[in-house]
């Protein structure tokens, strides 16, 4: 899909018109990717273990979270969107749990398919009650999925992709995309004419030719281009090789404290960072990619989508763990 163009290139201070925001509701994302439970075990600290140097945690409470591409759904349907998932649970109590927890989003759950072969992806955090990170344990098969569920998953794309006014790919490396799905999804959106975002990993480069724009976070960049990006000229040319390598015309650089860099064929823009404080990036770039998708679904232009996505980071960093932003926070 060929996004509306614009002219020149420039610095961007500004934000997004308002009048974008009223748009959101009721426009419809699906999120291909890799589904997770991010779990939070918090306690307080007071002393080391005299059994090993490492903290003694006085557990306190838990907490459950969308993760991966769940949780770019909850950020599209925290702006007031209709988000619906595709990917690949265990037949296990944390894929019910996290089928439970979608479905009371109210995001679509038709896409998922269970496989007995694996487990759900869930990340186990151990924090503080001053929210520093103790320890992480990954619960996770991160082998591609067997052909039957492959097939499986290949079917809900070709089905589902049509009633979608956007569709994101939501890389983790967690088994879910493959070389078969990234194909199929970019094939169905093109025939659609829907615009496809890829939230990439760099082992999965050549997955995404034909997409409509790739969101690599400044390391991802640097390592598909081979360049380390210090200045935005260094950004200009990392965005630029990127561009070619994954062919893929249009792509935006997530800096963290150095804001965004926007590539596309009309032009080149920089934005500047909006985060006052900064939390917990965890997630922000989950709520960079729905925020994008959400806006082109509302008729934004991808500098405008762009713009209320950088914004979006700036607020949703403040926040512990991945979180999401709201119609009002961003107006």
């Amino acid at each position: 899909m060929r996004l509306p163009s614009r002219n020149g290139a420039r610095p961007e201070m500004a934000g997004p018109s308002n009048d974008l925001l009223p748009r959101l509701a009721g426009r419809t994302v699906l999120v291909i990717g890799d589904l997770m439970v991010d779990h939070f075990l918090v306690g307080s600290v007071e002393r080391i273990s005299p059994e090993a140097p490492v903290p003694v945690v006085r557990f306190q409470n838990e907490e459950f979270r969308l993760g991966g591409a769940c949780n770019v759904a909850n950020n599209v349907s925290a702006m007031s969107g209709r988000a619906s998932v595709i990917g690949v649970v265990g037949d296990d109590q944390e894929g019910q749990r996290l089928c439970r927890d979608l479905i009371s989003r109210a995001i679509g759950v038709e896409g998922i398919v269970t496989d007995s072969g694996r487990c759900t992806t869930r990340k186990v955090r151990v924090v503080t009650t001053r929210n520093q990170q103790v320890a992480r344990i990954d619960y996770e098969s991160d082998q591609e999925v067997a052909h039957g569920v492959e097939s499986a998953i290949a079917e809900r794309v070709a089905r589902l992709i049509p009633s979608a006014d956007v569709v994101v790919i939501s890389d983790y490396l967690k088994g879910a995309i493959s070389r078969t799905i990234a194909a199929a999804a970019i094939e169905a959106a093109g025939r659609a004419g829907k615009a496809l975002l890829v939230d990439p990993k760099v082992p999965h480069i050549d997955y995404y030719r034909g997409a409509t724009l790739i969101t690599p976070n400044h390391h991802e960049a640097e390592a598909v281009a081979h360049l380390r990006i210090r200045t935005d000229a260094d950004a200009r040319e990392a965005a630029r090789r990127f561009s070619e390598r994954a062919g893929c015309e249009n792509v935006l650089i997530t800096r963290g404290e150095h804001g965004m860099y926007l590539h596309t064929p009309d032009g080149d823009t920089t934005l500047a960072a909006e985060a006052r404080e900064v939390a917990d990036v965890t997630g922000a770039g989950d709520t960079v990619i729905g925020t994008i998708a959400l806006a082109l679904a509302a008729g934004g232009s991808l500098l405008e989508a762009a713009k209320l996505a950088n914004r979006a980071a700036g607020i949703v960093v403040g926040k512990f763990g991945p979180s999401t932003v709201s119609v009002q926070e961003l107006g």
